[in-house]
C-alpha cells in the first residue's frame, strides 16, 4: 500500500467525519450550548432584577418602620398628654370637691355652735328662772335683784 493514497483516504474520511459532525453533531451541541448560556443570561438577570426588588423592599420595610415607629411616638406623646389632662381634670375635681366638703363642713360647724348658743342660752334662762325662783322664796329686794339680774345679762 501506498502512504499517500493511505493518507489520502485518511484525509477524505476525516473530511467526511469533520462534515457529518458540522451537519448532524454540532448543531444540536451548539444549540444546547446557546440555551444553556440563555438560561444562565436569564437567571443572572433574574438574580440582579430580584436583588434590586430586594433593596426596593427592604426601602419600603425601612420606611414603614420608621413611619410606624413616628405613628407609635406620637400616640404615645398623645397618651401622655390625654394622662396629663385626666389628672389634672381629676385634681380639679377632687379640690372642687374637697372644697364642698370643707364649706359642708364648716357649715356644720357653724350649726352647731348656733345649736351650742341656743342651748347654753335654754340652760341659762332656766338657770336664771330657777335662781329668781329661790330668790323670790327668800326674799324679795328689789335692789339686790337687780343687781343679779344684770350680772346675768352681762354673762349672756
Amino acid at each position: 500500500m501506498n502512504i499517500n493514497a493511505t493518507l489520502f483516504a485518511q484525509a477524505i474520511v476525516f473530511a467526511i467525519l469533520v462534515w457529518f459532525t458540522m451537519k448532524f453533531v454540532w448543531p444540536p451541541i451548539t444549540k444546547a450550548l446557546d440555551e444553556r448560556a440563555q438560561k444562565i443570561a436569564e437567571g443572572l438577570a433574574a438574580a440582579e432584577k430580584a436583588k434590586t426588588e430586594l433593596a426596593v423592599a427592604s426601602k419600603r420595610i425601612e420606611d414603614a418602620l420608621a413611619q410606624s415607629r413616628n405613628e407609635a411616638a406620637a400616640r404615645l406623646a398623645d397618651a401622655e398628654r390625654r394622662a396629663q389632662a385626666i389628672i389634672e381634670e381629676a385634681k380639679a375635681r377632687a379640690a372642687e370637691e374637697a372644697a364642698r366638703i370643707v364649706a359642708a363642713a364648716q357649715a356644720e360647724a357653724q350649726q352647731q355652735v348656733v345649736q351650742a348658743r341656743e342651748a347654753l342660752r335654754e340652760q341659762v334662762a332656766l338657770l336664771a328662772v330657777k335662781g329668781a325662783e329661790q330668790i323670790l322664796r327668800r326674799e324679795v329686794d328689789a335692789r339686790a335683784h337687780a343687781d343679779m339680774l344684770e350680772r346675768l345679762k352681762a354673762e349672756l
